[in-house]
């Protein structure tokens, strides 16, 4: 018989059985009419038919095992009867259920971001074969005019493309709504082998100089924004004022090659001249703002390309080499290489930001799922004891020992994989929430998490291997009962008369809990020191305002005259206490540094001589409620004639002055080619500037009255009398009433900073929720031991309370057991966190690994809930009735 009539077959188990039953008749019934025939009574004929014939049972199942598979027939039965079983104890199945699918869910949803950040290639054509174009040891980035002479130069890839991020503005004034987009050169979507849904993708035609504004939709933002219109091809869309024309939509599984920046709006890398205008990098050599990936050759190698790559350098850098600066940072430009790494998995920041956070968090979760397995593992200990009987029975009833263990194995996987199914809802919540944890107002991100087949690999393997886990000692132990013993009457508990395995596992799920919550508590402690840290301003009531006017026509010898007239305007608003200007608002991400030079400063290395540098206007300080040292703020005599003064903070004047009061000292910044001596007029506190973990960046404040008069874009820090947002109506109105079409970015100071914290934030709650997850399982562990060692010394309790001993007694003797297993597990947790620490350091502010308040703490913690969880068996150990508990024998 045919496997596929073999399988079919056991689809029509029934039916089987009864043609099996029919063709014995039938042979029967022939070998009974041939006897008679010979002259035997019919009696006889049958009697002697059937002991020709053997055991009925056995052919049965000889001829049965011809007609279908065993395996899958066994299978299937230990399938139905363990089913049978778990259903006959609905609250054993709830409780490992759900401890399984928390740990597995927690499991899936952190791989599922790993997997999505680190492991996923790009849904392209053949993505192994993409290299990332780089320049050795100085990063991945390039200027237009080295994107073009690596293009024209190069003759190892059959395509290359350059690609850079940027963010269009769709409104004409007022407060801008944001798309992010991306400039693609016009092999971008041919190199990659992608097609659209509607509509064309940009080629190589669109791309040129002088090109009119074309653009091609990402399938979720046409899906969003138009409503998913079949007929937008030909419609317009406004970039920054500038029409461009709407020529396709990608497919929905394509999203770029930056991972986790979804663009929403692509448009040829020409166009930047056309929303820029005379602002335009397309023909600057110092703006860094591309990235170049190529498809290799056919037959060609990454070593022949970077070997390539290599000697074509020379003649790519001597075509690119900025103009101006120094004669060294020319030599130190001239000498770089381009090479080439594989870019499969594209581009991504995550990785840089998150990858070690990721990693803790997959070590998190894979402990959680050891002190879930080990939470099944006892309650499995627990229901065996009850079984005992049974497989005694079983046993006695000729089930080999193996085939007990095969049902048990079969029920354990049974089990992981209904918390697999349940865990992969928790996964699909988990893995969205730790990603909107990490996004932000101005930065959402934008994640592949659906199920590949590596993640579907993963899921399977941890069901399996769990399932296996936790189903091996129950297994185990059923393959060692002793039928005789089991079944007598006073057989109860005779299997199980040790617990030392038991009392091991949750000695484990202590240590394990222990170490993953003080790991979470130094995280969390970390994040409250950075959300609570003093920044060396007022964070309350404060209102950072962009406003950008490269949309405008306004000349560029009248824009410093017009922000002027705005920032009077927010002046006058009556629930305003003051108002400056800002290149650079604080802990923004951004930064603008540059060398320093002093007299009596000499720096080792050049990084030494880095400072941070911003421009701000008058009343900057007080806006902010920085402290003034010494010296005066900047005044309507600091202007572009006249001598250029700065404000330094106190960092800066004792690392560049020796002396926390630097008035009146001189300074230069530049590089090869210093500027004009500087003067400082003032001091001011230290304060963070571009991240709340800075520790003490010496910065430099300029006049922005000094600064060059052409600058687009400028922000406000309005400091306001009440709540910030109050405000915001206000201040729209009065920049509009000086320039109605002038684009505003508008958040409040508060904001900024609380996402700034975005990473340790979501570190820290997910850690805190897996740590509290871990303690939860550990004491459910807790109390199932505790219960069923009750329940196992009922008469012995029985016979102590029968014989004089006291609650309080008692209370001792169960506590006792408690307080040994805590003890034991504190131990070594605390030997496991000590270990571990170095995991985490990296992500602690203001707090050390070895912190003794946390641990001592988290043992405080973790002694409280296992006080808890042994609270209700004590409570039946002192409440059991002597007499009740004796008779029971």
């Amino acid at each position: 018989m045919s496997w596929f009539s073999r399988l079919r077959n056991h689809a029509r188990s029934n039916a089987v059985s009864q043609e099996i039953d029919r063709e014995m008749s039938f042979h029967l019934g022939e070998r009974v009419d041939e006897l008679v025939a010979r002259g035997m009574t019919r009696e006889d004929a049958e009697r002697e038919a059937r002991r020709r014939f053997g055991n009925p049972t056995y052919q049965k199942e000889r001829t049965r095992e011809r007609d279908v598979f065993d395996w899958v027939d066994t299978m299937t039965g230990d399938l139905r009867y363990a089913l049978r079983s778990l259903r006959s104890t609905p609250a054993f199945a709830l409780v490992a259920v759900l401890s399984l699918a928390l740990g597995i869910g927690a499991n899936t949803a952190i791989f599922s971001i790993l997997n999505a950040v680190l492991l996923k290639s790009l849904p392209v054509s053949h993505p192994d074969e993409l290299v990332a174009v780089t320049r050795i040891e100085h990063g991945d980035s390039f200027t237009n005019p080295l994107w073009e002479a690596v293009r024209n130069h190069q003759d190892v890839f059959s395509g290359a493309f350059a690609f850079g991020d940027d963010k269009f503005n769709l409104t004409a004034g007022g407060e801008a709504r944001r798309v992010k987009g991306t400039y693609v050169s016009g092999d971008f979507f041919s190199t990659l082998g992608v097609t659209t849904l509607l509509g064309r993708p940009i080629v190589k035609g669109d791309d040129a100089r002088g090109c009119p504004g074309v653009a091609v939709l990402s399938y979720g933002y046409w899906n969003d924004a138009y409503n998913a219109d079949p007929n937008v091809v030909g419609h317009t869309v406004p970039l920054n004022t500038h029409p461009f024309t709407i020529i396709g939509v990608t497919k929905p599984e394509f999203f770029g090659v930056s991972v986790g920046d979804r663009p929403q709006i692509y448009v040829p890398l020409c166009s930047e001249a056309v929303v820029y205008g005379a602002s335009s990098s397309l023909d600057d050599r110092s703006t860094w703002f591309l990235q170049v990936i190529g498809r290799l050759k056919a037959g060609v190698t990454l070593a022949q390309v970077n070997a390539r790559l290599g000697a074509l350098s020379p003649a790519i850098d001597s075509e690119t080499a900025p103009i101006g600066g120094s004669a060294k940072r020319l030599s130190a430009y001239l000498g770089v290489k381009v090479a080439a790494e594989p870019a499969a998995r594209g581009f991504s920041d995550l990785r840089t930001t998150y990858k070690k956070g990721l990693y803790i968090l997959m070590t998190i979760v894979a402990l959680v799922l050891f002190v879930a397995c080990a939470n099944v593992i006892n309650l499995l200990l627990a229901r065996a004891a009850v079984r005992q009987r049974e497989m005694a029975v079983r046993l006695a009833l000729g089930a080999g020992r193996a085939r007990l263990a095969r049902q048990m194995l079969t029920e354990s996987l049974l089990l992981s994989s209904a918390g697999t199914l349940l865990g992969g809802l928790f996964a699909v919540w988990g893995a969205r929430a730790f990603v909107a944890l990490l996004s932000r107002s101005n930065h959402v991100i934008s994640l592949d998490l659906g199920i590949d087949g590596r993640v579907l690999a993963f899921s399977i393997a941890v069901c399996v291997i769990t399932g296996a886990l936790f189903g091996l000692v129950p297994a185990w132990r059923a393959g060692r009962v002793d039928p005789q013993l089991a079944m007598k009457a006073q057989g109860r508990g005779v299997a199980d008369g040790r617990l030392f395995a038991t009392k091991s596992l949750v000695v484990g799920q202590v240590a394990l809990s222990l170490a993953l919550i003080t790991c979470a508590g130094l995280l969390l402690a970390s994040w409250r020191n950075l959300a609570t840290i003093d920044p060396g301003f007022r964070r309350d009531h404060v209102l950072l305002v962009s406003a950008d006017i490269a949309n405008t026509e306004t000349p560029s010898d009248l824009r410093s005259a017009l922000f002027a007239q705005a920032l009077e305007r927010l002046r006058a608003i009556p629930s305003v206490l003051a108002a400056a200007a800002a290149q650079i608002t604080p802990v923004s991400g951004s930064g603008w540094n540059n060398r320093v030079k002093a007299d009596g400063f000499e720096p080792s290395v050049d990084k030494e001589a880095m400072s941070w540098q911003n421009a701000v206007s008058q009343g900057y300080f007080d806006a902010l409620g920085v402290r003034r040292i010494a010296g005066r703020d900047f005044d309507a005599t600091d202007i572009r004639t006249s001598p250029p003064v700065a404000i330094v903070d106190e960092s800066m004047a004792k690392k560049y002055f020796h002396t926390p009061n630097a008035v009146g000292k001189r300074f230069q910044v530049g590089g090869g080619t210093w500027g004009p001596p500087i003067e400082v007029i003032g001091v001011v506190a230290d304060t963070k500037y571009a991240s709340l973990r800075d520790s003490a960046p010496s910065i430099i404040y300029y006049p922005v009255t000094q600064q060059p008069a052409d600058a687009q874009q400028l922000a406000f820090v309005i400091r306001t009398k009440g709540p910030a947002v109050d405000a915001i109506p206000a201040v729209k109105a009065a920049i509009a009433e000086v320039k109605p079409t002038a684009t505003l970015d508008i958040i409040p100071l508060e904001r900024q900073l609380s996402e700034s914290l975005a990473l340790p934030r979501a570190i820290g709650a997910m850690s805190g929720v897996f740590g509290g997850l871990a303690v939860l399982l550990a004491a459910i562990g807790l109390y199932g031991l505790m219960a069923y060692s009750v329940a196992r010394r009922r008469n012995e309790i029985g016979v102590r309370i029968a014989l004089g001993a006291g609650k309080s007694r008692i209370v001792r003797m169960v506590l006792g057991d408690v307080g040994r297993i805590v003890t034991i597990g504190v131990v070594i947790g605390l030997a496991i966190s000590f270990s571990a620490r170095k995991l985490v350091v990296g992500f602690l502010y203001g707090i050390a690994a070895n912190d003794i308040r946390t641990l001592v703490g988290s043992a405080g913690l973790l002694c409280g809930i296992a006080l808890l969880a042994a609270a209700l068996p004590t409570w039946r150990a002192t409440s059991l009735d002597p007499v009740a508990t004796l008779r029971e024998d």
